[in-house]
């Protein structure tokens, strides 16, 4: 006898509420799903890193101010893919949030390079000042005609070199190769100092030591500790020739579909973890200096006013070309 044959055969009134309390079990079902929101955050970096760290204070944050309805999953390391396919993602709504870097968003928005302008910053407080200024605020809008949503910003430390052998002039550059962003502006820098600026994803650099197909990186202190890189290149160069933020981004799509108390409450949590963030890698940039140094490190400090004739070319070259970027380079010089 089929289930229908069954139901037939029971008493009208028993077979309704049967019927009725199977309704009502699957709409409370689907009332405590509608409930519950995991979103999805993918970055290139290692969980160690203060971009993931902030990512995890965000998290914390939204919990709280949603009594654990909304949490946000973190993806390092491209766990969720590179960085375009993260982008393809966010565009269709198949990811809600990412941290992605200047670098890769520069080529959608040229304002971006900004930030690479050789010798604008001092430190990552002198960056992070600058990441709440017009300017700044004004790159993020922009990235709207990418459907991205642009929430702020994340640093890392400020740039510096770790080599299998020591670079104490700018003659210890020549045809080196040197792993660095894709990025025109980086590309400017390193091909000004004769070096070879290769592209490569963060996974590969460390095998890529180890086997001479690269000499040197172009990194921040907090990739060089959560990679361990100094045990393959254990001379670290301290040039400080750039800042290098990474860019909290969510998914437009998402993002229109939310009511206004929704991105009140996204913003509010985000804003907060900026804040912290900030703060963190400030005192990171010490302590990842002090740790490298136990590890045996040899750190030697760049005389900077070598290169300060380059960093002017640059700088020139890029304002005279954006009027955004000379904007932000007035703002923050």
């Amino acid at each position: 006898m089929n289930l229908t044959l069954r139901l037939s055969a029971l008493p009208r009134a028993f077979t309704h509420t049967l019927l009725s309390l199977g309704i009502i079990g699957s709409a409370a079902m689907t009332s405590v799903t509608a409930q519950a929101e995991t979103l999805r955050m993918g970055m290139v970096t290692p969980p160690s890193h203060i971009w993931n760290k902030t990512s995890a204070h965000f998290n914390d944050n939204l919990k709280d101010a949603t009594g654990g309805k909304t949490k946000i999953m973190i993806f390092p390391l491209s766990k969720l893919g590179g960085e375009q396919q993260m982008i393809d993602l966010l565009q269709s709504g198949g990811i809600q949030l990412a941290v992605l870097t200047a670098g890769v968003l520069s080529n959608r928005e040229e304002s971006i390079s900004g930030w690479f302008l050789p010798g604008l910053f001092d430190d990552v407080a002198d960056a992070a000042a600058a990441t709440q200024k017009e300017q700044a605020q004004l790159m993020l809008k922009k990235l709207e005609q990418d459907k991205l949503v642009g929430l702020g910003y994340t640093l890392a430390g400020m740039r510096h070199v770790i080599s299998t052998q020591p670079m104490n002039t700018v003659a210890d550059f020549a045809n080196k190769k040197v792993r660095s962003f894709p990025n025109k502006v980086f590309n400017d820098w390193w091909q000004g100092l004769d070096a070879a600026p290769t592209a490569m994803p963060l996974s590969e650099v460390s095998p890529a030591l180890t086997t001479n197909l690269l000499d040197a990186v172009d990194v921040d202190l907090d990739v060089v500790v959560g990679l361990k890189m100094y045990q393959q290149a254990p001379v670290l160069t301290l040039t400080n020739h750039m800042a290098f933020p990474g860019i909290v981004v969510a998914s437009k799509k998402w993002w229109d579909g939310l009511s206004d108390d929704k991105r009140a409450t996204v913003m509010a949590a985000f804003k907060d973890a900026e804040q912290w963030g900030f703060k963190q890698q400030e005192a990171a940039e010490l302590s990842n200096l002090e740790a490298l140094k136990q590890a045996g490190v040899t750190v030697t400090r760049f005389d900077q006013s070598v290169l300060q004739p380059l960093m002017s070319n640059i700088v020139e070259k890029y304002t005279n070309e954006n009027a955004d970027i000379k904007a932000f380079y007035e703002e923050n010089k």
